[in-house]
């Protein structure tokens, strides 16, 4: 089809993370995900001696186990396990660090359901203990990730169990979040808001 001047129009809503704002597909940024994104800027982070922050193992249950021989075993049946504290956790500038890394598809809220209750409790914990703890939030339709300290995450959460929203609007978690840089080396520079919140701001 051709348009004016050979300019197509933007499309309207939000861009998708694999398309450009005119509608090409990036690409280099396909089958990319937070975790993997936070992977890659840990590993950048321990490399140039910034930080030591890794990515807690999923624990799993172990069902049955069959002996072919003596010296071999094989796991027939295991099961992920509900992981009891957060995802990620570490020691950054003589402080314990410890967040959550959760990434959304919807383009208006974040629902409570991607978090579980002891998850929390856990963060609030380590949170009363002084630590460094917080929520990084992708939305994945505008390729855009934010980094909710703890602090500003509870009043939402406690509204909820208290018969509340189920979510935390988009437009909440930008008001009270840090928009998050995105970039080769480090792919989410994730510590320099850190150092915004916690250190420039004296939290």
């Amino acid at each position: 089809m051709k348009y004016p001047k050979g300019i197509k129009p933007r499309p309207k809503g939000p861009i998708s993370r694999n398309r450009t704002p005119d509608g090409k597909v990036k690409y280099g940024s396909r089958g990319m995900t937070l975790e993997k994104d936070l992977d890659q800027t840990n590993a950048y982070y321990l490399e140039t001696g910034r930080a030591v922050i890794h990515k807690k193992p999923t624990p799993v249950q172990i069902v049955n186990v069959d002996y072919p021989s003596r010296r071999k075993a094989k796991i027939d049946e295991a099961y992920f396990k509900v992981p009891s504290t957060s995802d990620y956790n570490g020691i950054y500038r003589g402080r314990y660090i410890d967040f959550e890394a959760k990434e959304t598809r919807n383009d208006k809220r974040f629902p409570f359901i991607n978090i579980h209750e002891h998850q929390v409790d856990h963060m609030r914990r380590c949170h009363e203990q002084g630590g460094i703890v917080f929520i990084i939030i992708k939305f994945s339709l505008y390729d855009e990730t934010y980094l909710m300290p703890i602090g500003h995450f509870l009043p939402f959460w406690e509204a909820f169990l208290e018969g509340g929203r189920k979510s935390i609007r988009y437009t909440d978690i930008k008001d009270a979040s840090l928009l998050l840089k995105q970039g080769i080396n480090p792919r989410i520079s994730y510590l320099d808001a850190v150092d915004e919140f916690y250190f420039e701001n004296g939290e």
